[in-house]
This record gives structure tokens, sequence and C-alpha cells, in this order.
């Protein structure tokens, strides 16, 4: 029996990483976004109005931000639960063939 670098274990590794890295940039994101409210919360008064229409452009950023990083995380919990069954299955197979 051959063991292929192809199989649903490394598909279930590579969509963890892929959640992963979706959390990171994410993450990365919303971080940004509060640092530039914060810089920008210190303006004067005739930026006010300018700046209102920014902050409700980043907060839509930022809702979007959240649902990307939910989503990220449900993808890693999703590439755990498939790396899990397929290591089940190998250790099936091994058991059964050996």
């Amino acid at each position: 029996m051959e063991i292929s670098g192809n199989t649903a274990f490394y598909a279930g590794l590579s969509t963890i990483q892929t959640g992963q890295n979706r959390v990171d940039q994410a993450a990365s994101q919303i971080a940004s976004t509060t640092i530039e409210r914060s810089v920008t919360s210190q303006s004067s008064e005739t930026q006010v109005d300018r700046l209102r229409s920014v902050d409700r452009s980043q907060q839509s950023d930022l809702a979007s931000s959240m649902v990307d990083m939910s989503q990220g995380k449900i993808q890693a919990e999703l590439g755990v639960k498939v790396a899990k069954a397929a290591d089940e299955m190998l250790g099936t197979l091994i058991d059964t063939f050996a």
C-alpha cells in the first residue's frame, strides 16, 4: 500500500493553514483600523465632518474583517476535522492490512 502526498490528511492541513492565514490577515486589518481611528480622533474641529464619513467606511471594513475572522476560524476547525478523520481512516487501514 502506498500513501501519497495528495491525501485528505494533507488537504486538512492545508485548510487549517489557509484558515489561520485568513484569521491573521483579518486581525491585522482590525488592529490597523483601530490604530487609524485613535490617530484621527485627535484632529481639529474642521475635520470632524470629513472624518465622520471615513468613520462609517471604517465601521463597514471592521464588520467585514470580523466576518473574515469568523470564517477563518470555521475554516481552520473544519480542516482539523478533515485531518483527524483522515488520520483515523489511515490508522484503520493500517490495522486492517497489517
